[in-house]
């Protein structure tokens, strides 16, 4: 099973043609019933008991009870506040039942069974290694935290963002963006999944091979130290400069490459000028699917120590 295209992300299927069609119509919804369809709306609002009401389109509005508005909440495992964020955002649902409510079709979906679906299907199918796409749903200054699937959440820890250190994941991230993450391990008994997303973003040797001695380009400043500042020139490659009058953390500067050692793993660097600030560049990710068995970060024959990850069963 693919379980990627069976429960992608909140937020996929709302626009598709085949969610459409089977939303456009009580006949549609019925289809979706008796075959158990994950399909999208669209949270219009929480009620004071904490009932969703979902704009299914085409003028169909249907109810996710409290208690099938996520997985946990039933159990108490799961803080309300899960059911109150998805106000003017996509859900994923199941059809429970077509009822009526003043003469007016109102459907009782499930939020919760679309995510029980997805969650099994993860724990089922998911090994150390595998690669999962993901879109993040909220930053904290020790993570973020994605949604893999039907809203199942997981998170990167900040740690495991990149090789680049950053002082916090919306340096990397955006809410909302599509990424990819790799498997770390799983906790079945538990119901988690633990991800990582630096393996993703290369080696170090793959984020030098673009560039050579002689060469001018933009970087980021990420750290400041008594003997120089760190220049991120990718999320997984930075190089030392000598310090500047003024420089700050976060700011962008040009930078001169005086020279690339790969047997040190380093990269020298003389700031040029000063950037005004822009957007991050868009994630440049050098594996996107199957499996990861093992990485590690440094060259051969480097004499230094880089990152290291066995993805063991």
């Amino acid at each position: 099973m693919d379980v990627t295209c069976c429960y992608p992300p909140e937020g996929h299927l709302l626009n598709t043609a085949e969610n459409r069609a089977a939303c456009a119509s009580p006949e549609g919804l019925r289809r979706a019933l008796e075959a158990q369809t994950v399909l999208e709306g669209t949270a219009l609002l929480c009620s004071a008991g904490h009932d969703l009401t979902v704009d299914l389109g085409h003028g169909l509005r249907g109810i996710i009870p409290r208690e099938e508005a996520a997985l946990g909440i039933a159990e108490g495992s799961t803080r309300d506040i899960a059911i109150l964020a998805r106000v003017g955002r996509p859900v994923s649902f199941v059809v429970e039942a077509l009822e009526e409510r003043d003469g007016v079709l109102c459907p009782r979906l499930s939020r919760r069974k679309a995510q029980r679906r997805a969650l099994d299907a993860l724990l089922e199918t998911c090994r150390p290694g595998v690669i999962l796409p993901a879109s993040v749903t909220h930053l904290e200054p020790f993570g973020a935290f994605v949604d893999l699937g039907c809203g199942v959440p997981s998170m990167i820890g900040i740690e495991h963002i990149s090789v680049s250190r950053i002082a916090h994941p919306c340096q990397r991230f955006s809410m909302g963006q599509d990424i990819y993450a790799a498997v770390l391990g799983l906790d079945r008994a538990r119901e988690r999944i633990y991800l990582t997303h630096r393996e993703l973003l290369g080696t170090w040797a793959e984020n030098a091979a673009p560039f050579q001695p002689g060469m001018t380009v933009a970087g980021t400043v990420r750290g400041i130290k008594d003997y120089g500042a760190f220049i991120e020139l990718t999320p997984n490659l930075s190089g030392l400069a000598e310090l500047q009058p003024g420089l700050r953390e976060g700011e962008r500067v040009s930078v001169y490459i005086k020279s690339i050692l790969p047997h040190r793993m380093k990269i020298k660097l003389q700031i040029i000028g000063h950037l005004p600030p822009a957007p991050p560049a868009p994630l440049v990710y050098f594996h996107t699917e199957g499996r990861l068995t093992h990485w590690r970060y440094a060259p051969e024959g480097c004499t230094r120590v880089g990152g290291e990850t066995v993805f063991a069963d």
